[in-house]
């Protein structure tokens, strides 16, 4: 009897541990605020940073750029930060932008966010030229304004290429519910909050002042463990 057992345990020796599961990426959760902000991480992450940002800032394209990979690897990937990205537009470029960002859901947004930044130097230009010739066009209402804009101007090219077709983009840019929350964002931010520009910062609550990019905003995250 006593050979069965020894034979038993050394069998069951050899048998390899069951791995723990891997921890979550959280890089894959995003959720919506309340207010309808899109969030990307843990939403019980001890921080929450708070980004405004306006499409036509050519510093906020320079952020992104620059902090989106850090960030997402350094500190929203193990839950330790969730990022909540807000609104602060300043015209019908920014509006249209918001709204095609917006654009097919939590699902796409941050891809669609990330990819109007990235080509921010080829339609950028476009809006420019455009804008000089904005007071030539006469439109029936708001959203055949932003379908033109997004036309002209290169923003519905872009997200075509995302898989957006051009009647999903159309109806994106006629969703008043959605021009209702990007609106009240941009109250928020520029009449409530009073932020001193794009891109801003605020972590659990409380606005990082005179930081506009990476390097500043750096120092007022957590310390990512090693």
């Amino acid at each position: 009897m006593r050979f069965f057992l020894v034979l038993i345990a050394a069998l069951i020796a050899l048998v390899p541990a069951s791995a723990a599961p891997p921890p979550p990426d959280w890089t894959r959760t995003v959720t919506m605020a309340p207010d309808g902000a899109y969030v990307l991480g843990n939403p019980a992450a001890p921080t929450r940073l708070v980004e405004y940002v306006s499409y036509t800032c050519p510093h906020c394209a320079h952020f992104v750029a620059e902090a989106s990979a850090p960030l997402r690897d350094g500190w929203v990937r193990r839950g330790l930060v969730s990022v909540e990205l807000r609104h602060a537009i300043r015209d019908p470029y920014d509006l249209t932008a918001a709204l095609l960002a917006r654009c097919g859901g939590k699902a796409r947004f941050f891809a669609n966010h990330e990819a109007l930044f990235a080509n921010h130097e080829a339609w950028m230009p476009q809006v420019e030229a455009y804008d000089t010739r904005r007071g030539e066009r006469k439109f029936t209402d708001a959203a055949a304004q932003m379908v033109d804009i997004a036309t002209a101007t290169g923003l519905g090219d872009v997200m075509a290429k995302r898989g957006l077709a051009p009647a999903l983009q159309r109806k994106c840019l006629a969703d008043k519910k959605a021009m209702a929350i990007i609106a009240m964002m941009a109250k928020n931010a520029w009449e409530d909050r009073k932020i001193d520009g794009t891109p801003a910062f605020a972590i659990n609550g409380a606005l990082v002042p005179g930081v506009h990019n990476w390097a500043g905003l750096i120092p007022a995250l957590p310390a990512p463990p090693k």
